[in-house]
């Protein structure tokens, strides 16, 4: 062609969670039964939803208008309904001060089509120079869209493994200051892949710094409502006081209903900084050319979350996840070369290699069914990150799909896996299965 049309940022769209899937499948020849814990459908794992939900979900499909265009904003019934519950959230009590909770109205509420369409607008309608500073590691939707945006590697702080994931945030704050092309600070709480939760004290110290910059901040809240094991954490909207930002939203995790495909974002004090207000203008200029999101999930919103018996559907699938979370910290402690993190949210768990010790010797392989697939890995490893190459090696050997730490803009080796499988027995069986393949991985009896 006689111009060239590849956009500068189009080779950093990568997405390791389901890339890896490609891989899998290319074993079929060898017929390895595959388990997929990689990605994060609690309901292809299965986990069957309620009754009461299905029944309102029938209900309103059952209505004409679910089937007809919502507002460009979202259903208005539904922003309202959000924006309600959001102003309702208390005050932080404590010694500290903590200012009052940002009140917001149903024009603070924008409906997407799944949070991956959100995060696609966020960083796509974003100056090219302007640089959104995020986690390492990263959960890949959020940094390959940062990194597409502005043609650069993402841009990132560390999450430290041997403090409970937790933010370094002298790192954060020392990228910030010297980096002026930083113009917003992003933070996913709960974490998506660590299963770290951020206490309050963390939450201010990023709202501090971006209020001496003049920043605004991005926090996926997806799995706001599933935190456990004692862990204490408080929503951006009780924190940012004038502090400009946007919190993402989802039905996928907690209902769950991932096939909705249905997100929203939550804008704090649009109107404090009128760059930030312009910037959340053209977010919804956006979606009028999308003219909607899709009707009948928003419908359904304000019956389901308004439910009385919402929060209790909340509290269990948050202990069902605290016992699953247990179980897979039981599967790896006792194995040197490496950690894992006992997860206090979200549906993962993380395990970490210690540093260089997939690096030497570097031919370590696992046993697998056929020397034509032993070939075969050693062909497709050939060149990639030591902890991707541990990954297929597990797949070949035990037909367990997770996904590598490098996936995650990180170059800490290791890998992620989720905490879904439903059938009890067969969960701890992949557990323990995963932590005898690092071990014979490793070299250890």
């Amino acid at each position: 062609m006689r111009r060239d049309i590849v956009h500068p940022g189009a080779g950093k769209l990568k997405y390791e969670i389901r890339e890896i899937v490609a891989f899998a499948r290319s074993l079929s020849r060898w017929s390895i039964p595959i388990q997929w814990e990689n990605i994060g459908d609690p309901v292809k794992k299965g986990e069957h939803i309620v009754q009461w939900i299905k029944d309102i979900v029938r209900e309103k499909a059952g209505e004409d208008l679910s089937y007809a265009y919502s507002e460009t904003e979202g259903a208005r019934e539904a922003r309202e309904f959000l924006s309600a519950q959001a102003s309702r959230r208390p005050k932080l009590s404590g010694a500290d001060g903590y200012p009052e909770p940002v009140k917001i109205e149903a024009d603070d509420i924008l409906f997407f089509n799944g949070l991956g369409d959100a995060v696609g607008k966020v960083f796509g309608f974003l100056r090219r120079e302007a640089r959104v500073l995020g986690p390492s590691p990263a959960y890949s939707t959020l940094s390959s869209a940062e990194a597409a945006h502005s043609g650069y590697e993402h841009l990132t702080y560390r999450l430290d493994p041997n403090r409970d994931w937790m933010p370094d945030m002298e790192d954060v704050e020392l990228k910030v200051k010297y980096n002026d092309s930083v113009a917003g600070l992003l933070l996913i709480n709960p974490d998506n892949p660590t299963g770290a939760v951020y206490p309050v004290e963390i939450l201010q110290e990023f709202v501090r710094i971006a209020r001496t910059y003049g920043l605004f901040i991005v926090c996926d809240e997806t799995y706001a409502n599933i935190v456990y094991g004692g862990a204490k954490t408080a929503a951006l909207s009780q924190i940012i006081d004038g502090v400009p930002g946007l919190a993402l939203r989802s039905l996928s995790k907690e209902v769950p209903w991932p096939g909705a495909r249905c997100g929203w974002i939550e804008v704090y004090n649009r109107h404090s900084d009128k760059r930030f207000d312009a910037y959340v203008r053209s977010l919804v200029d956006a979606k009028r050319l999308e003219v909607c999101s899709t009707s009948l999930p928003q419908l359904c919103i304000p019956a389901i979350m308004g439910d009385s018996r919402y929060p209790d559907h909340l509290i269990s699938r948050a202990a069902m996840f605290e016992q699953r979370a247990e179980e897979a910290y039981q599967a790896f402690q006792g194995i040197k070369g490496v950690s894992l993190k006992k997860p206090r949210g979200a549906l993962y768990a993380t395990a970490v290699f210690d540093p260089g010790i997939l690096e030497e010797p570097t031919l370590r392989t696992l046993p697998v069914s056929d020397s034509s697939l032993g070939e075969y890995i050693q062909e497709q490893t050939a060149g990639v990150a030591p902890d991707k190459r541990f990954v297929y090696w597990l797949l070949a050997s035990t037909g367990i799909c997770v996904v590598p730490l490098s996936g995650f803009a990180s170059d800490l080796p290791g890998f992620r896996f989720t905490l879904l499988e439903y059938d009890d027995e067969k969960r701890r069986r992949i557990y323990k299965t995963m932590g005898k393949a690092v071990r014979q991985y490793l070299g250890e009896n």
